[in-house]
């Protein structure tokens, strides 16, 4: 009776370890770019595979650096998934909000980052400069004097 109650223990601990380990999430940030590729793979468990430009300007040099970055969303997550296809047809920025997993894991996709909701940044009209139009002083008609 009390060797069934010690394996009934661990295996209680090896279970909700594993259960962590696999729904669990190390970090949680965002992300904001612009939307290269969104393709669905999976041989039994499909989840949406993405790629985001993340780039910005470098300290001091002025250079434009940009660095991708690869997510994974889970195929039951539709309001991400219809505005990620939204971003990639109409080319606007998304902000992403995603969770880091403990480990790449086979069945979870094919990165450790899973993205949990998706923001359409609206795109940003610069408003150009009204240069201020004086008008130019006519010359006096000299021949036509009094």
């Amino acid at each position: 009776m009390r060797k069934w109650l010690f394996l009934g223990i661990l295996l209680l601990i090896v279970g909700s370890i594993l259960y962590y380990i696999t729904f669990g999430y190390y970090s949680d940030g965002t992300r904001v770019g612009s939307l290269v590729k969104l393709s669905r793979k999976g041989y039994v468990f499909k989840t949406h595979e993405g790629q985001l430009i993340v780039g910005g300007m470098s300290d001091g040099t002025g250079t434009f650096n940009s660095t991708t970055w690869d997510f994974s969303v889970d195929d039951d997550n539709k309001t991400a998934i219809e505005a990620l296809n939204l971003s990639q047809r109409t080319g606007q920025r998304v902000a992403l909000h995603y969770e880091e997993k403990f480990f790449q894991l086979p069945w979870n996709g094919d990165t450790k980052y899973f993205v949990v909701s998706v923001e359409l940044i609206p795109a940003q009209v610069i408003p150009r400069p009204v240069v201020p139009v004086t008008p130019q002083p006519v010359p006096a008609d000299t021949a036509k004097a009094l």
